[in-house]
């Protein structure tokens, strides 16, 4: 089961008195059912009503979940004969961001991603999924890769940013992440982006700038974080709600906006409640994205991509 957000409070405290029900009832002298069915009821609809209103902020946390699905868990859950690549043939392998070639359907493809890890020690192996200029240029090579044995590529983004470290900016951190975006808007075979959590700043648009742009319904995809833009504009990151709204970093409102193609709807309560049925209805979307752009000519493709991003923001 997951864990609680903090809005998720009330939700949490039903969930408590269920689980008391149901150990008071586990010896069989008591009959609570009625009691722990009306509870169960109660529960069920404040969570639809809960979720049913999000706030940008709210939805931020939601993206944000611990026990969301990893690009590990995506590629046991959609991609059979998994071959992953390492390295960006330059400096070394960054482990925030994961790629390599598989099987999606019967069709063969490319697959690249963030990974930030489940736990204390996984989460420090792949840096919080917050790429460095190796794990984009990684992500260059494969992608050149793909164009060249004319692979469909799928990326699936979920970081709060590239890694803002020294290091990294002294191996050339914006220069590895505008050449990133620039290599996918080159591509002359079909690729779908999807933003499976947080899709943070410039980390994150260097994977995502494909022919269709998929996005779960509660991820989050904006050019800073809530708390940034909270600390540029109020000089306090406790203005973060406000900043979220603000910043329309919802899937809905990025659809209205053109930014993002396709809503991906996730189990009541969020893809970490669920998590099998989120990847599939990952996988469906996908397949429906590939499907619609496998016929298109390399030109076509790269056309129909830029034209995509350069429309963006046009009054």
């Amino acid at each position: 089961m997951a864990s609680f957000l903090d809005f998720e409070k009330p939700i949490a405290e039903l969930h408590g008195k269920i689980d008391e029900l149901r150990e008071t009832a586990a010896d069989g002298t008591v009959d609570l059912s009625a009691e722990i069915s009306r509870l169960q009821a109660r529960s069920d609809k404040l969570l639809r009503d809960t979720y049913g209103r999000l706030t940008p902020w709210q939805k931020t946390q939601v993206a944000r979940h611990g026990d969301r699905p990893h690009f590990k868990n995506y590629v046991a859950g959609l991609f059979d004969d998994w071959m992953p690549l390492a390295g960006d043939r330059a400096f070394g392998d960054d482990q925030a961001i994961l790629g390599g070639f598989a099987t999606f359907r019967g069709r063969r493809i490319l697959v690249i991603g963030h990974e930030k890890g489940d736990d204390t020690a996984s989460r420090l192996k792949h840096n919080f999924g917050m790429g460095k200029p190796e794990g984009y240029r990684k992500a260059i090579r494969l992608m050149q890769l793909a164009d060249r044995f004319g692979l469909p590529v799928v990326t699936l983004v979920d970081t709060s940013g590239a890694f803002p470290g020294i290091q990294a900016e002294e191996r050339g951190q914006a220069e590895a992440i505008a050449r990133s975006t620039e290599q996918c808007l080159a591509l002359g075979v079909p690729m779908v982006a999807v933003v499976v959590g947080e899709g943070g700043s410039g980390g994150a648009i260097a994977l995502a700038a494909g022919n269709a742009v998929l996005m779960f319904e509660h991820a989050v995809y904006a050019v800073i974080s809530p708390e940034g833009c909270a600390s540029i504009l109020w000089r306090t990151a406790d203005k973060a709600a406000d900043a979220a709204e603000a910043m329309k970093v919802t899937a809905q409102d990025l659809k209205g906006l053109g930014i993002i193609d396709t809503i991906v709807p996730e189990p009541l309560g969020g893809a970490q409640r669920d998590p099998a049925a989120a990847i599939s209805a990952l996988g469906d979307a996908i397949d429906a994205a590939l499907v619609r752009l496998a016929d298109y000519p390399p030109a076509e493709l790269r056309r129909m991509r830029r034209e995509k991003f350069l429309a963006m923001g046009r009054l």
